[in-house]
């Protein structure tokens, strides 16, 4: 299927590795100009390395409002505009209630929230302009069904996904869509981080049996940005092997 977005323009958030290097590679799959950020050159440039298109990097912490602000106008500088942001970033350390410092949260917050919010800040102004615009943010599944042991994540992912459905209702009629992607347990190196090096063990409650692939996951992100998902937006969109198992 043509997703009708060759030549369109993307700022891939947090994408030397992970999903949202899976996504690059999707969306540069079907000509989409793409800009990746990450924290470290040497990573970025094996990543990029990795992307079959017109790629650029661009080295930025996006858990500051400077490093987003600054990846965001960096790469719009570089394509002479943005029309697709995927905000997305690493999560946050492990915890539960009792283990969890105060402190930790406002970090938590600045990682996976307000860096969306800074993001968003920069880039979703000009896609109004021009009448067209897609924001997907990866968040995870944690905000259908918290996730334990992980509860800085639990509470800045739901918090994003109140800020993005409000700015989906705001842009709707000036043609920008403004969605999220819900990951489950993927194949990552920030999965097996979590898991001790071997993700295997993940895999048991997940109903189709085995982890997600990180390049189907970049199928469906590049769908959402697609001029054939306009029609979609506020959605929160599982994609977890069925790991999620409420109706709603």
């Amino acid at each position: 299927m043509d997703l009708g977005i060759s030549d369109r323009r993307a700022a891939i958030a947090g994408a030397s590795s992970g999903l949202g290097l899976a996504t690059a590679r999707a969306l540069a799959g079907e000509g989409v100009r793409v800009t990746i950020c990450g924290r470290d050159a040497s990573r970025l440039d094996a990543a990029a390395a990795t992307i079959d298109g017109d790629v650029t990097t661009v080295v930025a912490d996006v858990s500051t409002r400077e490093g987003a602000v600054t990846f965001v106008d960096e790469a719009g500088a570089a394509m002479g505009g943005i029309d697709i942001l995927v905000a997305n970033a690493g999560g946050p350390p492990m915890g539960t209630f009792a283990s969890t410092a105060y402190e930790a949260y406002q970090r938590a917050l600045e990682l996976n929230l307000l860096s969306v919010v800074a993001m968003c800040q920069a880039a979703v102004p000009a896609m109004v302009a021009q009448g067209w615009g897609r924001v997907l943010a990866i968040t995870s599944v944690s905000v259908r069904q918290p996730i334990p042991h992980l509860i800085l994540s639990n509470t800045a992912r739901a918090g994003v996904t109140g800020f993005l459905k409000t700015l989906a209702l705001e842009v709707a009629s000036a043609g920008v869509t403004v969605n999220s992607i819900l990951p489950g347990s993927h194949d990552t190196d920030r999965l097996r981080s979590l898991y001790g090096g071997d993700a295997a063990g993940a895999a048991t409650d997940i109903p189709t049996g085995h982890l997600g692939r990180p390049d189907d996951f970049g199928a469906v992100a590049a769908f959402l940005c697609s001029d054939h998902a306009r029609f979609i937006t506020g959605a929160a969109i599982p994609v977890e092997g069925g790991a999620y198992r409420a109706l709603l």
